[in-house]
């Protein structure tokens, strides 16, 4: 590219309203969080977040908690945190939060009036899935943090020391890193599908049982999943057993900062694509 060409593309750049588009921006994300974090329809997404934590609760009041049974319960919060969020809870809760900002409001036939202000599709885009991220991020990252803390008060003074002596803070950000990355992969996989099916719910069951069985393909095929990168983040491994074991493809370790980088490109392309495919969406009520 030519200096004339990139002093052009420069002065382009100069000339766009960025101030206006942040601030159409900011006021489209205020309107989703609360129109989502606090309706009465994100109660289920609230179950899926903290049942967990319910389970971990009763366990650190009932049952009884020598020092040595920490190395266990910290495998049993690595594997909640893996095999249940990252597979279940976060895939589940971000099926919703983010399938009602397209696709919702087309049902709900209020989509239009979006569209119809003066706000570029592109950036009403990208705001509806800040809102929803941070809806996600927060519901599910608050309660990986109250799990963590249950997990580790129930053994007093030696749960303490593991964590702000030993390894626990270190595990305890690793933690909230994969759930961040898992909200915002997740979400905008379901935020892509919600604007090309009608209904997203049977191509989601297909992003689940490719999640599911992911593992066992090539190693290069385990690149196009949300959890083949975050897998690499976990800071306590959960091994896996019995025939599946046997079939698990086995890849390269990859550095926690490469995993995340990994991840975050395939984001950034499943968003461009999907700032691509809002431009040329219409409103057909009358087959919606």
């Amino acid at each position: 590219m030519s200096r004339e060409s990139l002093k052009s593309l420069a002065s382009r750049t100069a000339r766009q309203p960025w101030g206006l588009w942040w601030t159409q921006a900011e006021r489209v994300v205020q309107i989703e969080i609360r129109r989502s974090l606090f309706s009465w329809r994100a109660g289920w997404v609230y179950f899926l977040a903290y049942v967990p934590t319910l389970i971990i609760f009763l366990h650190t009041i009932v049952d009884r908690h020598p020092p040595g049974a920490i190395s266990e319960d910290t495998k049993v919060l690595a594997g909640i945190i893996q095999l249940y969020y990252i597979r279940l809870g976060i895939f589940f809760g971000c099926l919703g939060i983010f399938s009602r900002l397209i696709r919702g409001e087309m049902m709900e036939r209020s989509l239009h009036y979006y569209l119809l202000s003066p706000v570029r599709r592109e950036i009403l885009l990208l705001a509806k899935f800040v809102a929803g991220s941070i809806n996600a991020v927060l519901l599910f990252g608050s309660a990986v943090l109250a799990n963590f803390a249950l997990i580790y008060a129930a053994f007093g003074a030696a749960g303490r020391d593991y964590v702000f002596s030993g390894p626990g803070l270190n595990q305890l950000f690793a933690y909230l890193l994969v759930t961040v990355l898992a909200c915002l992969g997740y979400g905008a996989v379901f935020l892509l599908l919600s604007m090309i099916f009608r209904n997203p719910a049977p191509a989601a069951m297909l992003v689940l049982g490719w999640e599911a069985l992911n593992p066992v393909m090539p190693e290069i095929l385990q690149r196009i999943s949300v959890a083949s990168y975050l897998r690499h983040l976990m800071p306590v491994s959960v091994a896996t057993e019995g025939l599946f074991a046997l079939l698990t493809v086995e890849t390269e370790p990859v550095s926690a900062w490469a995993a995340a980088a990994g991840l975050l490109m395939v984001i950034a392309v499943v968003l461009i694509y999907s700032c691509y495919r809002i431009r040329s969406i219409e409103i057909r009520y009358t087959t919606e």
